[in-house]
């Protein structure tokens, strides 16, 4: 009321400055002013997108029975569950004990129909169980069983078929036309909440995540919660651009950054996997680090960019090829190396056996190197070194690698592990980046694969052989 007389008054105010004869409206200038501010600012309206989107999206259900060993039960390490056991005193069944009830575990996420014939792309962590039922369910409420057609931890997809026909699909974007600042939707079921829709925008493009060597990821500000993993996020053409895959959280809920997995990644995985069960993937094998400018200026590069070979393996296809630390990979088939992580993906998108021409930096001018391209074995962890040979990271808390024969002479072992990164047990046990891990319980290790396994038998405290420097000393460590 105030407000309008205010107004009224000030327009009669003006009345008496204009000329004679000039009318004067104070009813219309207001909504002309509002309307324009709606053109030019107001936020898009997502219904038609999601009802055109919406049939091809599901929720996936993951149930499995854990088997359990002793390690599981929670009063294993009592010492008077212990005594009163070695005594032959009768204790209820649990799990980790025989005839203990077996538990069930269950997970939620979403995913999206490729095909009309039933295949649906979702994350590989959503369905990563052995043995585990998978269920898919509509947004019209059928459900159908899943068969898990294939994974890929590296890139965090997976493949699944249900057997059905005509079924609704989503329409395939072209990521690279994405641009920072564009809106984006995410559909899926976070906390199980079916057919759930959320906005926002595409805050970057190509981030490098640790230890994801092969995925460009694209940032939103897109709300994702526990649950949206695997579902799809789409532009406003209603085209699929990415796969809702990661979060970064202090909390363990959203906290205003997501990533997803462009779809043209994605993809290339889902092909591999419906053709060969697996992905195939190039490597070189060589380690390499960062350029920056002081490097460059050293090398006598113009800018910072390219790959830096630290090391590189024998007997691998970099080795045959002639490549030596100190290289700088500059490009790959005519493919600018701009930062050391665009190497892995570059190579890794190739099929082993694959010529590939290499622009190489070396002794202060251009070189063309050609090499023909091993296969990365497709069993080892997901968490590689940025040539594409094998890591750890998990329970531990530890990030390690085989050392090479070159660091091995130089160290003065045979072989080993050297840590890259430490968190969790690891680090609380003092280990630190440099470390050479020699032996686990007294049995040596010289492969990651070798570790994990006598790891899973060391049970919650065991001891690790290790050289720091010129010394060789004992850790133990304990998983509590």
């Amino acid at each position: 009321m105030r407000n309008s007389l205010v107004a009224t008054t000030l327009a009669l105010a003006l009345v008496a400055f204009l000329p004679e004869g000039t009318v004067v409206s104070t009813t219309q200038a207001a909504p002309v002013t509002a309307a324009v501010s709606a053109n030019r600012f107001g936020l898009p309206d997502f219904g038609d997108l999601v009802e055109q989107v919406g049939p091809a999206v599901v929720n996936i259900s993951v149930v499995q029975e854990q088997k359990f060993g002793n390690d599981d039960n929670p009063f294993a390490n009592d010492p008077f569950y212990d005594f009163l056991r070695r005594f032959g005193v009768p204790m209820p069944n649990m799990p980790g004990q025989p005839g203990g009830a077996p538990r069930i575990s269950r997970g939620i996420g979403s995913g999206f129909i490729v095909s009309a014939d039933g295949y649906v792309l979702t994350n590989a962590h959503v369905v990563d169980e052995d043995g585990a039922e998978v269920t898919v369910r509509l947004i019209d409420k059928r459900e159908f069983k899943a068969k898990v057609v294939g994974i890929d931890k590296r890139t965090d997809v997976a493949v699944l078929k249900i057997e059905a026909r005509n079924l609704p699909v989503v329409t395939i974007g072209d990521p690279d036309r994405a641009r920072v600042g564009e809106w984006v939707v995410a559909m899926g079921s976070p906390f199980g909440f079916d057919n759930t829709v959320t906005a926002g925008i595409i805050s970057a493009k190509a981030r490098r995540l640790p230890d994801e060597n092969y995925v460009p990821f694209i940032q939103t500000d897109v709300a994702i919660n526990p649950g949206n993993s695997g579902g799809p996020l789409f532009n406003l053409g209603g085209e699929v651009v990415g796969i809702n895959s990661q979060i970064y959280s202090r909390s363990g809920g959203f906290m205003g950054i997501s990533f997803a997995i462009p779809i043209d990644v994605a993809m290339k995985v889902k092909d591999q996997l419906v053709a060969h069960g697996r992905v195939q993937r190039g490597r070189l094998g060589i380690a390499i680090q960062g350029v920056d400018k002081e490097l460059a200026q050293s090398f006598g590069l113009s800018d910072a960019r390219g790959a830096l070979i630290a090391s590189v393996d024998p007997g691998s296809a970099a080795d045959k090829a002639g490549l030596q630390a100190g290289d700088v990979v500059l490009g790959v088939d005519g493919i600018r190396v701009a930062d050391s992580a665009d190497l892995p993906r570059i190579i890794g998108e190739k099929r082993p056996g694959t010529k590939v021409k290499l622009d190489v930096w070396r002794d202060g001018r251009n070189r063309e190197v050609s090499a023909v391209l091993d296969e990365l074995n497709p069993d080892l962890s997901a968490n590689t070194r940025q040539d594409g040979s094998e890591s750890t990271t998990g329970k531990l808390g530890l990030k390690a690698r085989p050392l090479t024969s070159q660091e091995a002479a130089q160290v003065g072992v045979p072989g080993g592990l050297v840590i890259e990164g430490v968190t969790g047990p690891a680090a609380r046990a003092g280990l630190s980046r440099g470390d050479v891990i020699l032996a686990i319980n007294n049995q040596q290790v010289n492969t990651v694969e070798q570790f994990r396994q006598y790891l899973n038998r060391a049970g919650k405290r065991f001891a690790l052989l290790i050289q720091r420097g010129d010394a060789r000393i004992f850790v133990p460590v304990r998983m509590e």
